[in-house]
């Protein structure tokens, strides 16, 4: 297969991204008669029967699993020296993948009308949601409605603005809110855990709709109100959720984190209320996703001026 190419919004240069478990993810989800008759005796299980996801989750947990954590580190890259703890205090390898930063690691853009990316990953936005129709597979549409679980709410976002933020094993796991807000109390949708690797969306547009999520409704004075929504895959143990409803968060603030796996997030905004920066929409109209970092900014809101703090 293809290696997946992003673009690094730090240096403005092409990438090969390393992929943690790539000859896995080949194999269920690649086009060959090999990994099409694999996946469709495998596929099903993996994805459909989240105990095995769990299991694996455990095992990440376990003490003895420790011992992956610096082979990681220096096999994909990862800088140790943004960590708020010391490599030698983790006690498992979900220890690590859950780890904190020191919070001059990752500034906010500032302005009370500039939201930021909520998380470090690959980003992909639609300013005009129905442009993500046929991004992912050609001719296959992508359903609000079946992501929602709600035509009323898929009524509301149909000519609103989307965020798709890809985060890969390797990629600091906690995930924030990007601008001042009120949120509600999470609502769960059930689903499968298929991967969210650009690898499997080529081949099954429908797996963001499919995943089990959580949707989370932000109420904000500059931005509307954002549906803000954590969609699990393969290996991801548990969406966890560190915020309270109802109680007001600044922006960066966290939200919440996920559990050992690669995971995504949705955003979803309504018709007219933020503008995505330049780079971002040109480099998602090129097919390309951008490789961000938490506290970058996303946007500006339409409805006000810039007012930076």
């Amino acid at each position: 297969m293809a290696d997946i190419q992003i673009l690094d919004r730090v240096s403005c240069k092409l990438e090969t991204e390393k992929v943690y478990g790539k000859v896995y993810l080949e194999m269920l989800y690649g086009t060959s008669l090999i990994s099409r008759l694999i996946s469709f005796i495998f596929l099903p299980i993996v994805s459909r029967i989240s105990f095995l996801s769990q299991f694996y989750g455990f095992l990440q947990k376990r003490p003895r699993s420790r011992r992956k954590v610096k082979p990681f580190i220096e096999k994909f890259s990862v800088d140790a020296g943004e960590f708020l703890d010391p490599v030698d205090s983790f006690a498992s390898f979900n220890d690590f993948f859950i780890r904190k930063l020191k919070p001059s690691a990752r500034p906010f853009a500032k302005g009370s009308a500039v939201a930021i990316l909520p998380a470090d990953a690959r980003y992909l936005v639609f300013q005009e949601i129905d442009k993500a129709d046929g991004f992912f597979v050609k001719g296959r549409r992508f359903s609000l409605e079946h992501l929602l679980q709600s035509q009323n709410l898929a009524k509301k976002y149909d000519r609103g603005s989307m965020l798709v933020a890809r985060l890969c094993p390797t990629d600091y796991h906690r995930f924030h809110f990007p601008c001042d807000c009120i949120p509600d109390l999470p609502r769960q949708v059930p689903g499968y855990l298929f991967s969210v690797n650009p690898i499997a969306l080529k081949r099954y547009a429908d797996i963001l709709a499919e995943n089990k999520r959580v949707i989370t409704a932000l109420h904000t004075r500059q931005f509307g109100t954002i549906l803000y929504i954590e969609v699990g895959a393969t290996y991801v143990g548990t969406i966890h959720q560190t915020f309270q409803a109802g109680k007001g968060y600044a922006k960066g603030d966290e939200k919440g984190y996920f559990s050992f796996g690669g995971s995504s997030l949705v955003l979803l905004f309504e018709p007219d209320h933020i503008q995505f920066d330049q780079d971002l929409i040109d480099a998602s109209e090129k097919r390309m996703e951008v490789k961000g970092l938490l506290g970058q900014s996303l946007g500006v809101a339409r409805s006000s001026p810039l007012n930076f703090d």
